[in-house]
This record gives C-alpha cells, structure tokens and sequence, in this order.
C-alpha cells in the first residue's frame, strides 16, 4: 500500500517536472507531435504505477527520453522552416476575400456546420461578415471580419487615448511582492502608508493589491470569519 502510494507521487512529480518543462500551452493549443508526447506520457506512467514488479526506471526512462525528443523537435521547428512545414503543418484558409474554400474544405474533411459552428464560437454569427477564416495548425480558427463589420476603435474616430500598461501586483494572499515595488519606484512604507488610509492594520488583511500604470491602487480586503 504505501509502496505504491509513493511510487504514485514519484511518477507524479515527475509528470508534472516534465509537463513543466514542455512549456506553458494549454492543449488546445499543443501541436500534434506535443499532443503526442502528453498521449504517450501519460501511457508511460500508467504502467509502472499499476504493476508494483515493474521498476519505476521501466516509465521513468521512457518518459525522460520523449521529453528530450520533445525539446529537440521544438528547437529543430524554431530554426527550420522546412521542418516547421512538415513536423508543425501549415494554416489553411476556408474562407478567403468572402469566398467559402470549398477544395480546403473538402481536403481538410470539414462540412459548413463545423464552419458555421466555429464562427458562432467567434462571435461572428453571419458568414457574410467574415473577410477570412484561417484554420490555424493548433485546430483553432482565426476570423477577421471584414472592415465594415469590426468594431469601432479611437484610430477611426481620431481620439488620442492614453498608455496602459500592465498592472504591477502588489499583496497577494497577505504576502507582499517587493520585487514589483521596487519596480514601480516604490517602497513597504509608502503601501503601509496606503493601506491605513484604507483602513487597513497591516498588507496580512489584503487579499490582494495592484497598481496601475495612472498611478491607481486598487485593493481587495480578506473576508473575516
């Protein structure tokens, strides 16, 4: 029993320090060959975990090895392009100056309801509106509607509008972030100072803090028991 509680958490960490060093994509997001890799991953550490006669080097060094292979693909599509085609694939236009592709849609094997379904899910729900839609190589579709169908924004109408950056956070949780403090040019005393004007005794009642780019110092409280 507490033999495989432990061999779990091991393959476990190790998972997890291997999904870490993939990178940060959600799954959506993953390229076929990283879809793949979590696939067969996942597989590996399912095997040893299950069978105790089974040493964990049998899924740990399977595991290690497409993690290598993983980064070393990646790497390779970072500096080939040729390799990007092949390992990566290519965006493909369904609907392009208005026009329905109807040969990239047939060769992707997608009928009008799947388009019909991912432009609603764009919020566009009038394909007579869509200047392009891209298939992207993630599956994800990018549309761009055409001009006279996209929102106003201040260039159209000539307004000047001001910088915003990033918020820097401040407390989080009660703790403090000094690094971002120093960043903005600031010091504990002046947030001290801040907070007490709030009411605040000390940043341990600050659920979380942030100050934006206009100087603007937002706070959430912590809700008392």
């Amino acid at each position: 029993m507490l033999v495989t509680f432990a061999r779990t958490l091991i393959l476990y960490a190790l998972i997890v320090l291997v999904m870490r060093l993939m990178g940060k994509r959600q799954i959506g997001q993953l390229q076929p060959f990283e879809l793949v890799v979590a696939i067969m991953i996942a597989d590996l550490a399912s095997v040893p975990m299950q069978n105790r006669d089974l040493p964990l080097s049998n899924g740990a060094i399977p595991i290690l090895t497409l993690l290598v292979a993983q980064v070393g693909i990646s790497y390779l599509t970072m500096r080939s392009q040729w390799a990007r085609r092949i390992i990566c694939g290519t965006p493909s236009i369904l609907v392009r100056n208005g026009k329905i592709c109807q040969k990239e849609l047939t060769r992707l094997r997608i009928n009008l309801n799947d388009l019909l379904e991912q432009l609603r899910a764009k919020d566009v729900p009038n394909l007579a509106d869509v200047e392009f839609a891209v298939l992207e190589t993630t599956g994800q579709l990018s549309v761009i509607p055409k001009s006279q169908r996209r929102p106003v924004c201040p260039a159209d109408l000539n307004i000047p509008t001001e910088y915003e950056g990033l918020p820097l956070d401040l407390i989080i949780d009660g703790h403090i972030l000094r690094e971002n403090l120093a960043r903005a040019g600031l010091d504990e005393a002046w947030l001290r100072a801040q907070l007490s004007q709030f009411g605040f005794s000390g940043p341990e009642e600050v659920l979380f803090a942030s100050l934006d780019t206009a100087g603007r110092l937002y706070y959430a409280g912590k809700e008392r028991s």
